[in-house]
């Protein structure tokens, strides 16, 4: 893709700025794409390592999901259960680590820690940081904080504060500790296009022991 991929973007070097209304756009993308998988295919399609090295930018800077190496065709009643570990560590979902059964729900969660980067321009997990900025997100929005503060630098002046709000709640419930209480990628995409509304979600447990150095 001749926009490299998002992390270049975000967290590397580059010429490009992504403007919130492209963020926002993206991250809407990445959810079709994501549902198409889920839903659209004959057999749902788990890619098991959404992060943002794995999403392109086209031309257009709209996304592509990339890097189907570790993904895994399973039935749509979940029936097969994956017992190898995927993905990678910042993006893992619970499930992976306690022996649950892997559902979509699974790249929902990955899905959402992409969506605190998006935004905030950082890293959830950097060496040597006291706490993650998505912890500091999770614990803004349920107290009406300003999250606008959160936001990446390069997006002052230009960010719809109410978009990107939405878009800190949708990744709050994304990440819940149950795969039974994060949205599907077709409700997420109906909240980000306005269809649907959000309720204010609780911390995510998972922020919680990132903030402890206990991921």
């Amino acid at each position: 893709m001749p926009n490299g991929s998002l992390d270049q973007h975000l967290f590397g070097k580059s010429n490009l700025t992504l403007s919130s209304s492209t963020r926002y756009q993206i991250a809407v993308g990445i959810a079709k794409g994501l549902a198409y998988l889920h839903e659209g295919c004959r057999d749902c399609i788990i890619h098991c390592d959404i992060k943002p090295q794995n999403i392109l930018i086209n031309e257009s800077l709209a996304p592509k999901v990339a890097d189907f190496g570790l993904s895994k065709l399973i039935g749509h009643d979940f029936s097969r259960v994956l017992t190898s570990m995927r993905g990678t560590l910042g993006y893992l979902a619970p499930e992976w680590l306690n022996g649950q059964a892997i559902t979509s729900k699974a790249d929902v969660f990955s899905y959402g820690m992409m969506l605190f980067e998006i935004i905030s321009g950082k890293r959830n997990i950097e060496h040597g940081a006291s706490t993650s900025s998505s912890m500091l997100i999770a614990e803004e929005i349920p107290k009406g904080g300003e999250v606008h503060r959160l936001f990446d630098p390069e997006l002052v002046g230009d960010a719809n504060p109410e978009e990107l709000a939405r878009v800190f709640k949708v990744a709050c419930w994304c990440i819940q500790n149950h795969p039974d209480c994060r949205p599907s990628m077709r409700e997420i995409i109906q909240i980000l296009e306005g269809l649907k509304p959000v309720e204010t979600p609780p911390v995510p447990r998972y922020l919680k022991l990132l903030a402890d150095g206990q991921e």
